[in-house]
């Protein structure tokens, strides 16, 4: 099966919508679909709820959704370095849930293993608590922690072939193989496009089976990306 589709705003069309809840991969500016980002922009969805470890940066990003008040509420676990977010934040403009690093990862993993809810310590005795069942286990509280199923997970892999098998690139395999898997509608994008069956077995990443549609962008801006060279001797 050819999962291919020839942009992001083709990949998008008949699957975002108004309201959805999304999540998006990627690791600060570190493995992010900046295509498959651009194109949600333009599709105009608003009053998305999206799933993200960050809120990008001012103008990149998912801070480009932001400009566009098209997010009504974001769960993520860090935002400091949105300025925009920070603004919008304070006036009431948007809504935060705001999760521990580990938690949110849990929250996608689990999303994609069918498991509903779990048991974690962190955040006990915080605010991350509030209004969540405790229970004691061994003598120890904690907190039940609700999975995440997003609608559709945009996120971001170096490698795929035509039946949507993935590779990522070192750290860019961070939230993205979690956020593929809770997704019910998987879009990815890639730099590189390769026929089925190139990818040996033992280097698939992410099977196939979660990923719905491939974009190719083979040539991102990866702005976290900055080569340092020092003076040859």
């Amino acid at each position: 099966m050819n999962k291919l589709f020839p942009s992001a705003a083709a990949a998008l069309d008949g699957i975002v919508r108004d309201g959805q809840l999304l999540a998006v991969g990627g690791f600060g500016l570190c493995g992010i679909p900046e295509a498959l980002i651009d194109a949600l922009r333009d599709s105009g969805a608003k009053d998305l709820t999206v799933i993200s470890n960050n809120a990008g940066v001012d103008g990149f990003g998912l801070g480009k959704l932001l400009e566009t008040r098209q997010i009504r509420k974001m769960i993520s676990s860090y935002v400091g370095e949105n300025k925009e977010f920070e603004r919008q934040y304070l006036a009431g403009e948007l809504e935060l849930e705001f999760t521990p690093q580990g938690t949110l990862a849990e929250k996608l993993r689990a999303g994609g293993a069918g498991i509903p809810a779990f048991f974690t310590k962190t955040g006990v005795g915080t605010l991350v608590a509030e209004g969540k069942e405790l229970r004691e286990f061994d003598g120890e509280t904690y907190v039940m922690e609700r999975a995440l199923v997003p609608d559709v997970a945009l996120i971001k892999a170096d490698v795929a072939d035509r039946s949507g098998n993935l590779r990522f690139n070192l750290t860019a395999r961070n939230f993205n193989p979690a956020a593929a898997t809770a997704g019910r509608i998987c879009i990815v994008e890639v730099e590189r496009v390769v026929a089925t069956g190139e990818i040996a077995p033992d280097d698939v990443h992410l099977p196939g089976i979660y990923v719905h549609r491939i974009v190719h962008n083979p040539t991102p801006e990866k702005r976290i990306e900055k080569r340092t060279t020092r003076p040859h001797k």
